[in-house]
């Protein structure tokens, strides 16, 4: 019988995230052979002690995720969907604007808000990142059917438009008001 997979994505963003990476490889020093980590990257420094790949194309990454008995992702929507779409509750390590692994908030954010619906397991830190893998290593993996994925992702989707919208609501509303008072002045 082979080692269960630990399967962790940082995504595409040019932004480093080697405090994630980082973490990884303490936690396949930890978990040893016993457990397989493999880390996607990307732009960030090459683990040391997990497997890494830099970047994956949409079949490999389908074949890691079936395979995968835990997945371990960065805050973005998309890379949450695609564990979920495979059965996962991923741990989310959100990048940290602060830290230089973005450009803004928004994962922390989606993060905390996806976090509340169930959708994700929410790491902050190494310990809590430890304590989510080792948790989603003794539910055996897979744990969300289809039609549960749709609906967490469907109310995530709903929650987080309602949070963002009185923001977003207000520009959308000020650039109108501008174009409209642009164009009276320019068809006078």
């Amino acid at each position: 019988m082979s080692a269960p997979l630990v399967v962790a994505m940082v995504g595409t963003d040019h932004h480093p995230f080697d405090r994630l990476v980082g973490w990884l490889d303490r936690l396949a020093a930890t978990l040893g052979p016993r457990v397989e980590v493999v880390v996607q990257h990307g732009h960030s420094a090459r683990p040391e002690v997990a497997r890494g790949v830099e970047f994956v194309g949409q079949a490999e990454l389908t074949d890691l995720l079936d395979r995968a008995a835990v997945v371990v992702c960065h805050g973005g929507p998309g890379t949450i969907m695609d564990a979920r779409r495979a059965g996962h509750v991923p741990v989310c390590v959100p990048r940290d604007p602060s830290r230089g692994e973005h450009v803004d908030g928004h994962q922390e954010r989606f993060a905390a808000v996806v976090e509340d619906a169930g959708v994700v397991r929410l790491a902050t830190d190494f310990s809590t990142l430890a304590d989510g893998v080792a948790a989603a290593l003794r539910d055996s993996g897979p744990q969300a059917d289809a039609v549960g994925i749709e609906r967490a992702a469907g109310e995530s989707a709903e929650r987080f438009a309602r949070q963002i919208d009185p923001v977003v609501g207000r520009r959308v509303r000020r650039v109108r008001s501008v174009r409209r008072t642009l164009l009276s002045r320019v068809t006078r």
